[in-house]
């Protein structure tokens, strides 16, 4: 469940090599979130990069599975190869999926989304920054509880978190308060510093100093 006020703080590090992976770790990062074309928010990695990183740290990774860069609606070819794919990062002994899937005109796709969680169990599943294309933050937070994310990655839909930081403190009190005891519990991850509290957050291996300057999530 997502708490107001934070016990913990959990370094994620977004990399592209096990070469970043390992700088990550060896920075403070507590959790790897792996991908690739990072310039265009993140694809999903190849099998060996993936290999190299699971087989050479020591803390989780959590795999990207997005086909192409640009928007997140998917036509049915590429939501079977997300299907696929996730298969394939779970059968490499991924710790956790980073993905999601909308519609059109910007809302949480249901269907093909419950369907990806669903392939991911029993590892818990992230939903990316398609959360900030969604119209209706608050309405989408609460579709992605009912069908079991565990976390979601958001700037509070504006470009970077401190600009988001009231909508980001929001889905805070709202994951934790009336949605949260409706299923589950759910995360909000975000970037970059902020004035609201939660229990993760997420960084660039490039951006990792002591201090923990970076993207919060």
């Amino acid at each position: 469940m997502i708490c107001g006020v934070v016990d913990k703080i959990l370094v994620e590090a977004c990399v592209e090599s096990l070469e970043a992976a390992m700088a990550a770790a060896r920075g403070g990062a507590q959790r790897i979130e792996l991908c690739a074309n990072l310039a265009a928010g993140g694809t999903s990695p190849d099998a060996a990069t993936l290999a190299a990183c699971l087989s050479g740290l020591a803390i989780p990774v959590f795999v990207m599975v997005r086909p192409r860069p640009g928007d997140f609606h998917y036509s049915a070819v590429e939501h079977a190869g997300m299907l696929y794919e996730i298969q394939r990062v779970k059968d490499a002994g991924a710790h956790g999926v980073v993905t999601g899937s909308l519609h059109r005109d910007g809302n949480v796709e249901e269907r093909r989304t419950g369907e990806l969680i669903a392939a991911a169990a029993p590892l818990p599943v992230t939903f990316h920054r398609a959360f900030d294309e969604c119209p209706n933050a608050a309405q989408a937070l609460e579709r992605l509880i009912n069908l079991g994310a565990i976390r979601l990655l958001t700037s509070g839909g504006a470009a970077t978190a401190p600009e988001g930081a009231a909508k980001i403190a929001e889905l805070v009190r709202l994951a934790a308060g009336p949605f949260s005891r409706a299923a589950g519990s759910t995360r909000v991850m975000w970037r970059n510093w902020c004035a609201s509290a939660a229990s993760a957050r997420c960084t660039s291996a490039r951006r990792m100093r002591r201090r923990f300057e970076g993207w919060w999530s």
